[in-house]
């Protein structure tokens, strides 16, 4: 039986900039395993952030496969593709992407308000546990201003799982998150891993990085290095070793703008 949940095979992407034709990805050849917790690391204009939208099925490549779960995705139309990323994928995105005006319950049933198979009762207890399973039982009713980044960001990766996707893609989630924070939400993401959920992990950040198990490093659209992480760092132990006196920016819940 093949693990595979993600396989990319000669992946090529090109865009159009007047008569130029410019090559974002090229030749990519990629796998990732049912459990593993990897790591796309590149600078500005590697091109991971045009990967990560080919394997969130937001885009299609020029040239090349790409398989999720054992499918192929070559020939899907944009609804085909739309059904694959709420049935398979959960994004987790630096900017959190919540309704405003929505409670944290609410916007993490929103993408199960998709699916006719789930009535209103199985939607609200399906999110009820994805809140309770990032540590948020009791922030249920509250709306994102009333709770701080982490906590924003929690509730993302809540309404990542709550589809039952077979692979998380985070896309910079640590970004805006000061570094006690982010080893907070990458200690949730240890856990999830731990627990079985497959993980791709957009990155610029070489010590969140050292926290994945594997870690693929792009360079101008290619892959330079594939590798293991020898010794993954723990999350959580960084987490107990800073500092007592040090104080969160995100201890205060954050306030509309």
């Amino acid at each position: 039986m093949d693990d595979k949940i993600i396989s990319v095979n000669n992946l090529t992407r090109a865009f159009r900039l007047g008569d130029l034709s410019v090559r974002a990805l090229r030749g990519i050849d990629l796998s990732i395993a049912a459990g593993e917790f990897v790591a796309i690391r590149g600078a500005s204009g590697s091109g991971k952030s045009t990967l990560l939208n080919i394997l969130g099925c937001l885009d299609k490549p020029t040239e090349g496969d790409y398989r999720i779960d054992g499918v192929s995705t070559r020939a899907m139309n944009k609804n085909e593709l739309a059904d694959i990323r709420n049935r398979k994928i959960g994004f987790v995105f630096q900017s959190y992407n919540l309704l405003t005006r929505t409670s944290a319950l609410e916007n993490v049933e929103l993408p199960l308000l998709y699916n006719p198979a789930i009535s209103s009762r199985e939607r609200r207890e399906r999110a009820q546990r994805a809140l309770a399973a990032v540590g948020l039982e009791d922030r249920m009713s509250h709306m994102p201003n009333q709770l701080s980044g982490g906590q924003q960001q929690r509730v993302a990766i809540a309404r990542a799982l709550v589809n039952d996707p077979v692979i998380v893609l985070a896309d910079e989630a640590t970004g805006n998150l000061d570094t006690r924070t982010s080893y907070e939400v990458m200690a949730l993401f240890q856990d999830l891993n731990a627990g079985g959920m497959t993980i791709a992990f957009v990155t610029h950040e070489p010590d969140i990085a050292a926290l994945c198990s594997r870690q693929v490093i792009l360079r101008d659209g290619r892959i330079m290095r594939d590798e293991a992480v020898a010794a993954p760092g723990n999350a959580a132990h960084l987490l107990a070793a800073l500092p007592a006196t040090e104080d969160s920016i995100e201890s205060a819940p954050q306030t509309d703008h």
